[in-house]
């Protein structure tokens, strides 16, 4: 197993678990938002380094 799809398979667990303990305390809500708000953010920092 190389060290990238370790890396790939921890970031994933490490991700689930974010979303099991935000269904516990009730923060689904927000989770998502910063979630989506995070996947926007680097989109557009990619688009404007790629640009360079």
């Amino acid at each position: 197993m190389s060290i990238n799809r370790t890396r790939g398979l921890l970031y994933w667990l490490a991700r689930v678990l974010g979303d099991v303990n935000a269904v516990k305390r009730g923060r689904v809500g927000r989770r998502i938002g910063r979630r989506a708000a995070g996947r926007v953010a680097g989109r557009g920092l990619g688009k404007l380094f790629r640009r360079f």
